[in-house]
């Protein structure tokens, strides 16, 4: 697979006038996404992984090391071309719309790349109908649900044909279901499209999704791996201020209880088949 992303031993610190030592927000960090790959970049708040996203996009510039996108490195002479191969969705959807209406507000990024109008319109029906929202053309953004903004949301972002994806915090602010229907919308258009996405979160259930995670800790990458090598550290995840799955934690309370459970339960669905095929359906 193609290399899509870099980073080479990169450093940030934010300098604040009140405080005579700059804080280090990111410290060394080096890690590879590569296409085709969902990576989640997890840490508690002050972790450094919000500083990370604003690297990967240019709003920063790294102190020491590289950021490399698309194998080449990124510089201000060329972060406008580069973005225009990424798409982003951030936390808030609210303070990404800038359209009267959610197909003006789609198309606000290709007229701004002087998309010819013909193939800008198509462009925002596709991307509105590959989010299932293409009955709200004329639906005004701030009237929508949490869930139905950030399709909006995303929807803009693949209405520019972006190679990479990254969401910061993209689902913090929904409610169960609306996190729940923008995960899957993802997970969906990932699997459909071979689109690379990286996903920042605090949320280990969000995760669980990703072919790697990167664990932050204090500026630093603690550890990189598959979910299921990143859940075996359970209580050194906890350690430093991750919630770990539900489903994980309740297999450990069973075992602490002395039920016999066979392997780790990243899901509720796979914790309840084993519940029910080997202790109550005997």
């Amino acid at each position: 697979m193609r290399e899509i992303l870099s980073m080479d031993n990169v450093s940030y610190s934010y300098r604040d006038e009140d405080e005579k030592e700059p804080k280090k927000a990111v410290d060394g960090v080096s890690f590879t996404v590569r296409e085709d790959e969902w990576i989640a970049i997890v840490g508690h708040n002050g972790s450094g992984k919000s500083t990370l996203a604003k690297l990967m996009i240019g709003l920063l510039f790294p102190d020491e090391g590289d950021v490399n996108l698309f194998i080449e490195k990124m510089t201000e002479d060329n972060m406008w071309e580069i973005r225009s191969q990424m798409g982003f969705v951030f936390q808030n959807p609210d303070n990404q719309f800038v359209g009267s209406t959610v197909q003006d507000d789609v198309a606000f990024a290709l007229e701004n790349n002087g998309v010819p109008f013909e193939e800008m319109v198509t462009r925002v029906r596709e991307a509105l109908a590959q989010v299932n929202m293409g009955d709200f053309l004329d639906h005004e953004p701030h009237h929508l649900s949490g869930g139905q903004k950030q399709r909006v949301a995303i929807a803009g972002a693949l209405a520019l044909h972006p190679r990479l994806l990254i969401m910061d915090e993209a689902t913090s602010m929904l409610d169960p279901q609306g996190r729940n229907e923008v995960i899957r919308l993802v997970e969906e258009l990932k699997r459909k499209t071979g689109l690379t996405v990286i996903s920042i979160t605090h949320d280990l259930e969000e995760a669980l999704l990703a072919d790697r995670i990167i664990v932050m800790n204090k500026g630093k990458v603690l550890t990189v791996g598959s979910p299921d090598q990143i859940f075996a550290r359970g209580k050194e995840l906890e350690e430093i201020g991750l919630d770990l799955p539900f489903a994980l934690r309740v297999s450990g309370l069973l075992r602490e209880l002395g039920m016999d459970l066979d392997g780790e339960h990243m899901t509720e669905e796979e914790l309840v088949n084993e519940l029910w095929t080997s202790h109550f359906s005997k």
